[in-house]
C-alpha cells in the first residue's frame, strides 16, 4: 500500500528504453509493401484461379467464389480503408511509445495474418494474393517490432492476443462492407453498360 503523498509502485515491467519509430511507423510501411502486392494481384486472380479451386474444393459454396471476385475499385477502396486503420494504429503506437493497446492489437493481428496467407496458399496449392510478402515482410517485421517493444520494457496490452484474433475478421468484414457501399454506384453503372 502506498503512503500518503507517494505514488503507488508500478505494476509490471518498467520501461528500460525507447521504442524506435521504425517499430511503430514501420507497421504502416510494412503494411504498404504487403498490400501493394495484394492491390496488384487481387484483380483478376479469383477469376483465373476459380476453375481450378472449384475442382479442388468442390464443397465450397458457389456464393463464396462469387464474393471473392471483387472489382478493382472495391479492392482499392477496401485496401485504402484498411490503410486508415493501420495508419491510426501506427500513430497511436508512436504517440504512446508502443504502449497503445490499439497499436499492439493491430501489430499482432498483422503478424498473425501472415499465417492465414501461407495457409490459404497451402490449401489451394498455389499462389494467393499476399503470400509472397507475408513471410518476407509481414512476419519478420512483426517479430522484430515485438522484440523492440520487449527490449524497451513495454508491457503487452491486456487481452491483446484475443482482441487481435477477434478484431481481424470483424475489421475485415467492416472494411469490405464499407467498400461495397462506397463502390455501389460504380458497380451499378457497369451492370447497365
Amino acid at each position: 500500500m502506498a503512503e500518503a503523498g507517494r505514488a503507488p509502485e508500478a505494476v509490471g515491467p518498467v520501461s528500460t528504453g525507447t521504442v524506435p519509430a521504425a517499430a511503430t511507423w514501420g507497421l504502416l510501411a510494412a503494411w504498404v509493401v504487403h498490400d501493394l502486392e495484394e492491390l496488384a494481384a487481387i484483380p483478376g486472380w479469383s477469376r483465373r484461379a476459380r476453375p481450378r479451386l472449384r475442382r479442388e474444393l468442390p464443397w465450397v459454396p458457389e456464393r463464396v467464389w462469387d464474393r471473392l471476385d471483387v472489382s478493382p475499385a472495391h479492392n482499392a477502396t477496401a485496401i485504402g480503408l484498411m490503410g486508415l486503420v493501420v495508419a491510426a494504429a501506427a500513430a497511436a503506437g508512436a504517440r504512446t511509445g508502443g504502449r497503445s493497446g490499439f497499436y499492439q492489437t493491430v501489430l499482432l493481428g498483422f503478424g498473425l495474418h501472415a499465417v492465414t496467407h501461407v495457409a490459404q496458399s497451402a490449401a489451394t496449392r498455389g499462389y494467393t494474393p499476399g503470400v509472397v510478402t507475408a513471410p518476407l515482410v509481414v512476419a519478420p517485421f512483426s517479430l522484430w517490432a515485438w522484440s523492440r517493444l520487449r527490449a524497451a520494457g513495454v508491457p503487452a496490452a491486456p487481452g491483446g492476443g484475443a482482441a487481435a484474433v477477434a478484431a481481424f475478421p470483424v475489421t475485415l468484414g467492416a472494411v469490405h462492407g464499407l467498400a461495397a457501399l462506397l463502390t455501389r454506384g460504380r458497380r451499378e453503372k457497369r451492370r447497365k453498360k
